[in-house]
């Protein structure tokens, strides 16, 4: 199967990267080749909900992550040659300031059994001091970002980042991707340069926190495709450290046949287009979470479900409901769109159950105003404020029964993919609208 393979040989590559890569000193850098920035990787961020705040002793009142390392791994697209990375940090949804005392790089290496990600061990040669504006730390303020300064780097796909905040942040308002499904660690006291993290304290969480994209410095046919998603992109039913969410299998599929894209998941789960839930609207995010990111020339939106299932069931509220949809996929549409970038919209997947306990968002009226979305989505197509192409993701899931997923696909609650369906979703993706629209769209559609 080709997803396997090209699953294999990534993590065979990532497994003897591990071992022989270093990042590179400032020293030893080249200078920038002719290029743009163009985001790595990136989560989406979020306010952090009570459930997910870092457990005891890291979490108190009005205080977290006092005197606390924060390592975490993520999964970049590189090159196969020396390139510039630099770091974003996220403070957006913090109501103070969040002074970060040190933040160190390396390369991690297995530990417990663990493949690179999620591991809490680096190799120490290859550890290197992150910057900003020339200084180790940092404040942040509420409602901002900051980027780091360009670091030289040797091509990984996994790399570790350490976070070491002296004072915590004074606040239980703070900035993290819950849906990491990537295993992070923490640790009181400073161990941004320690190989392992043995403290007594180290505990483990399956967030991200803080980090919100990495850039790397690349050619300049290179650029981001990024999906605007809800659980079923941020992967839930996946495997916690596996990178088998659909858009990671996505990547490898791409890694042959379209090198110089990487995939930007903007997903969260619980997302809506109309309403802030877990996470700001789809429709309120655009900016800040596609035209704002570095070398994006592709869009793909794939939202809609939880609107109608967190809807009403009358016909009048769910008549409303896809109204207003076809509203704001047009808005969306028309907003990227004037930055001269293709957007391509998917079909929502089916949610209909036996067993509305299971899946209480199963109900004949939301089985009609999904049914009309995708009959919108669909005729759409090319059309003056539609979508400039369609992923027909409801008829790679569905079963015989339309409005049920097809029983091979369904990861138990008759609305998310298990990995079987992840990697449908992945196999399904037309790869050839990459070159179909490298050249991005007339604004004025």
């Amino acid at each position: 199967m080709i997803i396997s393979k090209h699953i294999l040989s990534f993590f065979t590559w990532a497994v003897l990267c591990s071992a022989t890569t270093k990042l590179l000193s400032r020293d030893n850098e080249h200078g920038p080749f002719e290029g743009h920035w163009v985001d790595a990787w990136a989560a989406m961020p979020q306010l952090t909900e009570p459930a997910n705040l870092p457990p005891p002793p890291f979490n108190s009142t009005d205080l977290v992550f006092f005197n606390t390392t924060i390592r975490q791994t993520l999964r970049i697209v590189a090159n196969e040659s020396n390139y510039q990375m630099r770091i974003r940090l996220s403070n957006a949804f913090g109501l103070v300031e969040l002074p970060i005392t040190s933040l160190t790089i390396a390369i991690p290496t297995e530990s417990d059994n663990r493949n690179l990600t999620g591991s809490s061990s680096i190799d120490i040669t290859s550890l290197q001091h992150v910057t900003f504006s020339g200084n180790k730390s940092i404040v942040v303020p509420p409602g901002a970002i900051v980027v780091s300064d360009p670091l030289a780097v040797e091509a990984c796909q996994i790399v570790s980042l350490s976070l070491y905040l002296a004072s915590g942040q004074q606040s239980q308002a703070i900035t993290s991707h819950p849906g990491s499904r990537t295993t992070s660690w923490m640790s009181r006291g400073d161990h941004t340069l320690a190989e392992n993290l043995t403290d007594a304290s180290t505990t483990s969480v399956a967030h991200w926190y803080y980090i919100s994209a990495i850039e790397a410095w690349q050619p300049p046919s290179h650029s981001a495709f990024v999906l605007v998603g809800d659980s079923i992109t941020d992967g839930r039913g996946s495997d916690t450290n596996g990178n088998n969410r659909w858009p990671d299998l996505l990547l490898d599929r791409m890694a042959v046949s379209s090198p110089g894209i990487s995939v930007i998941n903007q997903a969260a789960g619980g997302n809506r287009v109309l309403a802030d839930g877990l996470g700001p609207s789809a429709l309120s995010r655009i900016e800040r979470d596609v035209l704002s990111h570095s070398g994006v020339r592709y869009v793909l939106l794939f939202e809609g479900v939880n609107d109608i299932g967190t809807g009403d069931i009358s016909p009048s509220a769910q008549g409303q409901i896809g109204d207003r949809l076809i509203q704001a996929y047009r808005q969306i549409i028309t907003r990227v769109h004037a930055m001269q970038l293709p957007i391509f919209g998917a079909t929502i997947t089916p949610f209909g159950c036996d067993n509305t306990t299971i899946q209480p968002y199963s109900d004949p009226e939301r089985e009609k105003t999904r049914q009309r979305m995708n009959e919108w989505i669909r005729e759409s197509e090319g059309r003056p404020g539609g979508f400039d192409k369609v992923v027909d993701f409801d008829k790679v899931l569905r079963g015989q029964n339309v409005s049920k997923l097809d029983s091979r696909y369904d990861g138990g609650d008759c609305l998310h993919p298990n990995v079987a369906g992840y990697t449908a979703l992945a196999e399904a993706f037309p790869l050839g609208i990459f070159e179909e629209y490298r050249e991005g769209v007339n604004g004025y559609v």
